[in-house]
This record gives C-alpha cells, structure tokens and sequence, in this order.
C-alpha cells in the first residue's frame, strides 16, 4: 500500500425537488456560477461552483438511482472527496470500516467511486475532480477541472421559470411601500 493522501473535499451534492429553482436560488443568495446541466440516467439537474468546490443540485429519477436516500429525499445527499489515487484511497476507506455502493473500484481513473461511511452516509472519491472544481487552489500542482458551460434546451422552461420567480421577488422587495 502507498502512504495515504489527504483527501480535498471539493464535491457537494444536494437531493432537492427542484434543481432549477435551488440553483437560481444559490446564484443570487451567494453568487454561485453555473457550470453545466446534466440529464444523466440516475439524476437530473444543475452543477455550480465558488471556483474550487462543485455543488451539484439534482433530482433523482427513481429510489433505486438515489443509492438508498429514497426519490424524494431533500437534503445533502453525498460529499465528494477529490484524491491522488481512487485505487489505493478506496482500499483504505474500506479497511477504516466504510462500505462501497457503486463505481469501478479498480479503475485508477475512478470517478464518483460511492461509498457509505459508518453512519450511513453517502461520499464519493474522485481521481479528476469535478466541473468547476480545483485540486490544490494557489499551489504549483494546482489542477483545474475544466467548466463545460453546458445548458440544455430540454430544460430552457424550467430554467426560466425559476428565473422568472426570484425576478418576481426582487420586485415585490424593491416595490415602494405604501
């Protein structure tokens, strides 16, 4: 076995009904920038980052896709662990006790190798990070997951339906009073 290496949290996943309306939300109240839409077979939604974490906003599609948290559970779902070696940190997260759920655990290129910790939750480790992500931010080895800056027509209404809301509220607040 190699010596372990830290692991950069770098990944955040929310289970949410809404992944357009959560992301607009996000983008306004903290200045999030988008990064990609997804329609993947597990889940759909929005990815965001600040310029070194990811904050994925998703919807499942079934409870089988959730990995154990159910269809229509809101909530933080995962967290994601950018690593050096998915291999090698895998092995050691199950000698510590943690539990695998789904990913090629011998693929050096792993990406979103899923596990349970002892309590149950669910974390991911990655060999390349995530859209909109960084490896070591200011150092030399620095490595930056590319951002795609992907929408995708499917979603255009529900995306300007969400936008339209928070249009709406930030009216009703700038509206003189009478």
């Amino acid at each position: 076995m190699t010596a372990q290496t830290k692991g950069r949290i770098r990944h955040v996943a929310l289970s949410v009904e809404d992944p357009w309306e959560t992301a607009e939300f996000y983008k306004q109240a903290v200045g999030l920038q988008e990064v990609t839409e997804l329609d993947g077979p597990l889940a759909e939604g929005v990815f965001l980052t600040d310029g070194v974490v990811n904050l994925a906003i998703l919807h499942f599609k079934s409870d089988e896709a959730s990995q154990g948290t159910g269809r229509d559970f809101v909530g933080i779902h995962h967290i994601g662990f950018w690593v050096d070696d998915v291999v090698e940190q895998g092995k050691i997260a199950r000698n510590a006790g943690a539990t695998w759920i789904m990913g090629d655990t011998n693929n050096p290129h792993g990406y979103e190798i899923k596990h349970t910790d002892l309590n149950g939750i669910i974390f991911d480790i990655a060999a390349h990070g995530w859209a909109g992500s960084q490896k070591n931010p200011g150092a030399e080895d620095n490595v930056v997951h590319r951002n795609p800056q992907r929408r995708l027509a499917k979603f255009d209404e529900r995306r300007a339906r969400a936008q339209a809301k928070f249009a709406a509220t930030r009216a009703k607040e700038l509206a003189p009073a009478e």
